[in-house]
């Protein structure tokens, strides 16, 4: 799959109004929705931003990892060991400290994986998320193969005032739909900075990149960690609405679910990733309804969808940009 037909970058007119269509939708859900179903959206738009963390490094930059589930797990363990067993641990502190221990993770271990290329890179990646879920797996301290239970949501108080009560379901679906969207915007804002345009050359030509005197490893362990950091994000929100984390959050196959998710909404815009993570849950739950055997149907649904769009379910929306048309 060639760069060019494998990433859209632009979005067309088409494809922003659909977008705009599906977060109004999104906005309104609650209104209309059960307690279950707004739950089961919550849970798609937190793996949403999980997707396009990894959408970062995999869509822009071009770098494929298979232990991207590291961070997530990481942030939610953070989260559990953080909130004390009688009451709730401030919102205020354990966010933002549980994402900045994902990213120092990501920075420490990014720092080792950037030196590699191609295949080793993606087992290098797979090679340090192993040894992270084998440490919590094999260790009863850190909760062992069981896990640990989160017994309350953290507390949004600010010297006795309460703005929000994140134990309520829609509130913690709005709050959780909030920092998506923040996060969507940070990253296309990221994709057009002279940031996201170098990262976007190194997918291309790194090779070029570097003799034209960019400092690659630099700006791949930029993207690597900032990917890390946001994958914590949405891991923390995981375990806050769970209200459990365990060892298989930093597993192999919670890694190949988001890059699957990558692939199959389209990479290197990170609406697709967002609109990959809630096409795959979706069908993870009607195929595995089904059958015992949907793995076998999502991955020739996976399939089919690559060559019918090879930049994946948005790429369908797409249409020809005619000349002088702004970018999106």
């Amino acid at each position: 799959m060639s760069a060019p037909r494998a990433h859209l970058e632009v979005l067309p007119r088409g494809v922003q109004i659909a977008l705009a269509l599906g977060v109004l939708a999104l906005l309104l859900f609650p209104a209309v929705g059960s307690d279950f179903y707004v739950q089961m959206v919550t849970r798609m738009v937190i793996l949403a931003i999980f997707a396009m963390s990894l959408d970062l490094l995999q869509g822009v930059t071009g770098l494929v990892s298979l232990g991207h589930a590291a961070y997530f797990g990481l942030a939610g363990y953070a989260l559990a060991f953080l909130t004390p067993q009688h009451g709730p641990s401030s919102l205020w502190w354990t966010l933002p400290l549980a994402v900045a221990g994902a990213g120092l993770a990501a920075l420490v271990i990014g720092f080792f994986v950037v030196r590699t290329h191609g295949i080793y890179f993606i087992m290098v990646t797979m090679a340090f998320a192993q040894m992270v879920f084998y440490l919590f797996f094999d260790n009863k301290p850190l909760g062992g193969s069981d896990g640990i239970y989160i017994n309350f949501r953290p507390d949004a108080s600010v010297a006795g005032w309460l703005p929000f009560d994140l134990e309520g379901r829609k509130t913690f679906y709005y709050f959780t739909l909030a920092l998506a969207l923040g996060v969507y915007a940070l990253l296309r804002r990221l994709l057009w900075s002279p940031l996201g345009r170098a990262l976007a050359g190194i997918r291309v030509n790194e090779h070029r990149m570097r003799a034209m005197g960019f400092a690659t490893r630099g700006y791949k362990l930029t993207a690597f960690t900032l990917a890390g950091a946001l994958a914590g994000l949405a891991g923390y929100l995981w375990g806050a609405q769970t209200g459990y984390v365990n060892p298989e959050l930093m597993g192999f196959h919670m890694s190949a679910h988001a890059i699957m998710m990558v692939i199959l909404g389209g990479m290197g815009n990170f609406a697709g990733a967002a609109v990959g993570a809630f096409a795959f849950e979706l069908l993870l739950h009607w195929f595995k309804d089904l059958t015992k055997h949907w793995q076998l149907l999502m991955g020739g649904f996976i399939v089919l969808t690559l060559l019918v769009a090879p930049r994946g379910l948005l790429g369908l929306l797409q249409r020809r940009k005619p000349a002088g048309e702004p970018h999106g």
